[in-house]
């Protein structure tokens, strides 16, 4: 199997427009980014996929591989378009974002089409253990609910489950926005129109469920910081510093 990743860059987020461009150390979010999934090893090629010519230049100005898009509603779309002339069986999403992403959740993706021998799963992604009652109800930290052999049933930015059942402990997970497609999967879904669900949550993933496709969730103990406000750019800056 060719396995590349893929990060997509917006330049202008709507939480935190330009976040991709602020300051980590001496590199910008995107450059540490794209340099800790370089430097895991895992991938044949690492690209970043923009419709902003500022990340392009950023990226290709330090010797990296970018690729300018259209405009998209989704990171997947983006990626779809970036990829669609790319010789490679496995697509790795990972977020702009998510500069910290360490090698071992990585592993635990790939290993999950390694062991899919009937070609069932369309992606897999990640999810962690939420404890703190302010993380729960955060609707920036977007929750999934599994079957019992792991695969997702629902995302949301709610609350899920609710907690209805006081003498239950129930356990709530937080959907880590890096996946791992089929690249024909891929393709199929940015051909696929949006349904209620994903336009109502503005999550893409719910667009697999809608049309009844699998995504295998992996439990990781990997805890980063995803930078979706200027709070987070500056926890992240402490973590770099730790």
């Amino acid at each position: 199997m060719k396995i590349i990743a893929v990060i997509p860059a917006r330049y202008e987020a709507i939480r935190f427009p330009a976040k991709l461009m602020q300051m980590l150390g001496e590199k910008t979010v995107i450059s540490t980014t794209y340099k800790n999934v370089l430097e895991t090893g895992l991938f044949d090629e690492v690209f970043v996929a923009t419709d902003s010519e500022i990340i392009f230049d950023e990226i290709v100005s330090s010797g990296g591989k970018a690729v300018m898009t259209g405009r998209h509603e989704t990171g997947s779309d983006r990626i779809a378009e970036a990829v669609q002339h790319i010789d490679c069986d496995i697509v790795i999403n990972v977020q702009g974002d998510e500069p910290f992403l360490k090698l071992e959740p990585l592993k635990q993706l790939i290993e999950v089409f390694h062991n899919d021998e009937n070609q069932e799963i369309s992606l897999a992604s990640l999810k962690i253990r939420l404890t703190e009652k302010e993380e729960i109800e955060n609707p920036n930290n977007v929750k999934v609910i599994t079957d019992n052999n792991g695969f997702a049933l629902y995302f949301s930015r709610s609350v899920i489950p609710f907690h209805r059942e006081v003498s239950y402990q129930a356990s709530y997970f937080k959907h880590i926005g890096v996946y791992a497609f089929r690249k024909h999967a891929l393709i199929q879904f940015s051909k696929l129109e949006m349904k209620p669900l994903e336009i109502a949550e503005k999550i893409e993933c719910i667009r697999y469920l809608e049309y009844g496709m699998k995504i295998k969730m992996i439990e990781t103990n990997f805890i980063g910081v995803g930078i979706d406000t200027p709070e987070d750019l500056e926890k992240a800056r402490k973590l770099l510093s730790d």
